[in-house]
């Protein structure tokens, strides 16, 4: 990312979570985590860097910002990307074309939480905001 200015990010979806677990690795600088994954990729039209076909979302990027995250002692323990999503991929078998919105249960999203642990979204509702109804 620091290199090219440009990335993509993927929602990861229940039927391979596998093969994204794979890219979380600390692998060497250069190594193809396409193929140590076993994900396909697929070429970008508006970045340089390949989505992963797997996902049935994908989100072309152009970077920001990177915003380093220091402990007490000021070493840096992560850094946090900021991106400007340049081109969005939505695959139709997730899209609801009359409402053009992504149907959660079609997408079955996960969520890395860190370390080992994943989250799931089983569900969503609607809370009007105090100021305006549901529409």
């Amino acid at each position: 990312i620091k290199e090219t200015k440009q990335f993509v990010v993927h929602i990861m979806s229940n039927w391979y979570v596998d093969v994204a677990n794979h890219t979380c690795g600390n692998y060497l600088y250069g190594e193809d985590e396409f193929k140590l994954s076993g994900a396909t990729p697929i070429p970008s039209i508006k970045v340089k860097p390949p989505r992963v076909k797997e996902a049935a979302i994908q989100m072309e990027c152009q970077l920001e910002a990177l915003h380093e995250i220091k402990d007490e002692t000021g070493l840096v323990k992560a850094t946090m990307v900021i991106g400007r999503v340049v081109l969005f991929h939505v695959h139709d078998a997730v899209l609801d074309k009359e409402t053009t919105t992504v149907m959660l249960e079609k997408l079955q999203p996960i969520s890395r939480m860190g370390g080992n642990t994943y989250g799931q979204s089983f569900g969503c509702f609607d809370l009007p905001r105090p100021d305006r109804s549901l529409k």
